[in-house]
């Protein structure tokens, strides 16, 4: 199947607009949105962006992100697309996701501890299913900031190194665009989709494996 992975829109409506017109052609299976939906904004922010989706008409899921106001999970949970907390399953393929970040030094809207992040990771998660969360690994390519430091969680790195789950979409730090791996665990933050940043997976269903990945921009 093919998955569209995006993360960090910030708001940006009209990048969501471009990204849509943009992947008609694909005809993607699935959308996953690893959070930041908004810019630290509430429900209706989220809801304007959401919409976009929904209109679209193809299969969505999403976490909120640690930029999304408190009330965005509740909506995420209305629409039937949230994906924090919890796991779904489509075209017989595992996906659990987990919201916001690891704790951060701006005191941000959605954080939690290594603990909690460990708890929700190992509670949902079965063998072969992909993971999305908006933060990533810690010491990967994909959580290294501007100034060098990696920011993603120690409980995510260790669940990847003993799950080995086949595909992780995340992202929270913008400037880390990329793929990575850990053991048999294809890692990928797309980019901020704010900037025109989004990922093209192919992912192999009876296999439970990634067939290729594609980081696209427009």
């Amino acid at each position: 199947m093919r998955i569209i992975a995006v993360t960090d829109i910030h708001g940006r409506g009209n990048k969501v607009k471009e990204l849509l017109e943009h992947i008609k052609g694909q005809e993607p299976d699935l959308i996953l949105i690893a959070g930041d939906i908004t810019h630290f904004r509430g429900r209706d922010a989220a809801y304007n962006i959401l919409k976009e989706f929904i209109n679209f008409g193809k299969p969505f899921y999403a976490v909120m992100g640690n930029c999304d106001g408190r009330d965005v999970l509740e909506l995420l949970e209305e629409l039937h697309i949230s994906l924090h907390d919890k796991r779904v399953e489509f075209n017989g393929v595992g996906i659990v996701g987990i919201g916001g970040s690891n704790i951060t030094p701006f005191s941000t809207i959605w954080e939690f501890s290594e603990e909690e992040i460990w708890e929700i990771l190992t509670k949902n998660y079965q063998d072969g299913d992909i993971v999305l969360s908006h933060v990533p690994p810690k010491n990967t390519k994909v959580d290294k900031t501007f100034v060098g430091t990696h920011a993603g969680s120690k409980s995510l790195r260790k669940f990847i190194e003993e799950k080995q789950p086949p595909l992780v979409i995340c992202g929270h730090i913008h400037e880390a665009i990329g793929i990575d791996e850990i053991g048999e665990t294809i890692i990928v933050n797309p980019g901020p989709l704010s900037r025109g940043h989004y990922a093209t997976i192919d992912f192999d269903e009876e296999k439970k494996k990634v067939k290729d990945i594609t980081l696209e921009k427009f």
